[in-house]
């Protein structure tokens, strides 16, 4: 179940890359809303502009023209520090796990906490441990990443992603170097703790085999929202 909260509000968004003549649109009067507890899948080609709109909504570049409010931050001339602040607020899954090597994977997890002054350190690794075995990965709290597979690599990604409980997680082809069972198990891993979490998830994916886990398919053309239906599957 969703609710009629906005935690993404887009209105009107336009964003181009280069200067002058070689200026070129690559997101065009973008218009979209997503609820809370809404599990959003944008599709579209390469370059159609799907992950340029997944990092504006991240609060990891500023936004040029338009209206974007996430979380009920308004994103354009939003300072620095709002910037950082609103993304220590969001999850983040993306196509590589981006685990430090020299971490365990429950030291992994516990990054994203480090970004939250009001969770005691002495927490860390209660909060992290649980989170890693909601993913299956209880055998694997205190391995490195070298010492586990890609599918597991991505739990670890998804545990921390999701161990401070974010309202909102923005994840980019988290399936891409999977293999299919892999990668189904990923996004239904996904699936399950967004419902457990009420969270918001708007995942940018190539992937067709996973589109039934969403309630919402957002295609993308050349930069433009092109189709924004319920998913029928």
């Amino acid at each position: 179940m969703t609710d009629s909260h906005p935690i993404v509000s887009i209105f009107n968004l336009k964003q181009t890359f280069g200067k002058g003549t070689l200026q070129k649109a690559v997101l065009v009067d973008i218009n979209l809303d997503i609820n809370l507890g809404e599990i959003v899948i944008l599709t579209g080609s390469s370059g159609s502009g799907k992950t340029t709109l997944l990092t504006l909504i991240g609060a990891l570049r500023s936004v040029q023209q338009g209206s974007l409010k996430v979380l009920s931050h308004q994103l354009k001339g939003a300072s620095k520090e709002k910037l950082i602040y609103i993304r220590s607020q969001i999850g983040f899954i993306f196509q590589g796990h981006n685990l430090l090597k020299c971490l365990t994977a429950w030291e992994n997890v516990a990054m994203s906490l480090k970004l939250h002054k009001n969770i005691p350190v002495k927490e860390y690794k209660a909060r992290s441990t649980a989170m890693l075995k909601a993913v299956g990965l209880e055998q694997y709290v205190n391995a490195y990443p070298e010492n586990i597979s890609g599918g597991q690599k991505q739990r670890v990604a998804i545990a921390r992603a999701l161990v401070s409980q974010p309202k909102l997680v923005l994840a980019d082809e988290p399936t891409a170097s999977l293999d299919s069972k892999s990668g189904r198990d990923v996004v239904e891993i996904i699936q399950q703790l967004a419902k457990e979490q009420h969270c918001t998830i708007l995942l940018v994916t190539h992937d067709n085999r996973i589109l039934d886990i969403a309630d919402r398919v957002v295609h993308m053309e050349d930069g433009k929202l092109v189709s924004n239906n319920l998913s029928s599957i």
